[in-house]
Parts: structure tokens; sequence; C-alpha cells
């Protein structure tokens, strides 16, 4: 065979594998990620290091937070290095689709929509709307006595909405601190807010006269996100994470951040 021939046979060749993946879709062409990762060494990380207490940067500048050392953890029991490469939230996960990250852990709730177009792990940390007052309060057991009381929240926040079922005046606010201060100070009279931030401010104020009283049953859930179509690697992640349970460094890491278990 010629030389000419042999280039376009190998050419055309070429060309059909290129259509058979184009056909097969990201799954197919994605499948290889664990394989990928553990032959670089390093399983790259997207996050925002502007997150506290999840994500952030320390005094001396050192990233930092909950999800760095899970991220850490994870990458450790997978036998590579974690790198963490920080963005804005509203473009993490499209960097899951420009092949930025291998990953993001941010925080990323395990939603329907997000699980139609991308993998997640297992979770590894929960969330729960509670009911907090202030110390001393004996007027508000449980949510269904917000009826008729000053609820301190962001407006336009689920938190605030549910506060409304429930029959609450709204007082509104910028945030979790606001709420809180209005709370301690007299000017509303609860909060309905998220379970992590309320163990995150007692966690750096413990004498902070305020308490939970009541919690909402069900949980959101954040997980490990990545590309769609990587069992192997969602499986290597969910046996790290096992492992990190098991023998007592996720409880180690979750009372560094928030004095508690807050895996559900």
């Amino acid at each position: 065979m010629r030389f000419t021939d042999a280039f376009r046979s190998k050419t055309l060749i070429a060309a059909g594998l290129a259509a058979l993946l184009q056909l097969a879709g990201p799954a197919a062409a994605r499948a290889d990620d664990l394989a990928a990762i553990k032959q670089a060494g390093v399983i790259k990380i997207g996050t925002e290091g502007t997150y506290p207490p999840f994500t952030y940067h320390d005094s001396s500048n050192k990233l930092v937070g909950f999800d760095v050392e899970i991220g850490q953890e994870i990458a450790k029991r997978l036998g590579v290095k974690a790198e963490f490469l920080e963005g804005k939230w509203d473009g993490l996960i499209a960097g899951l689709d420009a092949g930025r990250y291998d990953a993001v852990i941010n925080q990323v709730g395990i939603t329907e929509a997000r699980q139609a177009k991308y993998d997640f792990s297992k979770p590894y940390i929960a969330s729960k709307a509670v009911l907090i007052v202030r110390d001393g309060d004996e007027s508000i057991k449980g949510f269904a006595d917000l009826k008729g009381k000053r609820s301190a929240q962001s407006l336009t926040s689920n938190f605030g909405k549910l506060a409304e079922k429930y029959g609450a005046t709204l007082v509104g606010t910028d945030g979790f601190d606001q709420s809180i201060q209005l709370v301690l100070n007299g000017r509303a009279d609860a909060t309905l807010n998220d379970s992590l931030s309320f163990l995150d401010f007692k966690k750096h104020k413990p004498d902070a006269k305020v308490r939970i009283v009541a919690e909402e049953k069900d949980a959101d859930y954040s997980g490990v996100i990545v590309r769609k179509g990587n069992p192997e690697l969602v499986a290597a992640i969910n046996k790290a994470l096992d492992e990190i349970r098991a023998d007592g460094t996720y409880a180690k890491i979750s009372d560094t951040y928030f004095g508690a278990d807050v895996s559900r």
C-alpha cells in the first residue's frame, strides 16, 4: 500500500472513531475520568474560596474550610493530590462542562434537575430549616407557635416563605447575621433559618443567647458533583466518603467547623 493510501485509510478510521464517540455522547467520551485522575496524580476540584465555613481563606491566606478538608480526604483515599481551582459560584458547575475541574465540592445541592445532567456522590452534608428563638422565650416551642409572631427573614428566601406559611409576620433582613441580631435585641421573636449557619454562628459565639427549638424533618443534601457518565469515579468517591465516616475523620472535620455531626 502506498503512503498516501495508508494515510487516507488511517484518516478514515480516525474519522469513524470520532463519529462514534460523538454519537455515543459525553458518557462514552468521559468514561475514564477516574483513570485519567489517577494517571495525572491529581484531582482538580472547583470551589469558591469565599464561602465560610465551607471554603475560604484564613488569616494567612490559606484555603481552608469544611468542603476543602472533605476534598483533601477524598483525594488522599483516591491516592492522588487535591488541586483546588477557585471560581465564582455562577461558573463553578459550568467549569465541569468546560473540563476545568474533575469535580466541584462547594455545597452543591443534590436536585433532580442537576442529576439529569451530572453525576453526584452520596450526600456528605445535610442542612435543615430550624426555628431559632432567644434564650428564655417560652412562647415559641414549635413552628405552629410562629402564628402572629415576628420572624426575621430575608424576604425573598425560602425560609421567609416557610415562616409566612406558619403565620408569622416577616421582619425583613439582609441575611442570617442580621436576622440573629434582631432576635437577640428583641426586634423579632424568631427566625427560621439554616441549621448549618446556626451551628457555625454558635461555634464562634457559644455564649450568644439564642437556641433552636424546632427543626424541619426533611433535609437538603449536598454532594460531590462530577461530569455525567462516570460511575467508576462516583463509586471511588463514595468509597472514600464511607472510609472517612468509618474511621472518625468525618466527625473530626465536622466538629472543627460546626461542633456537631452535620451528616444527617
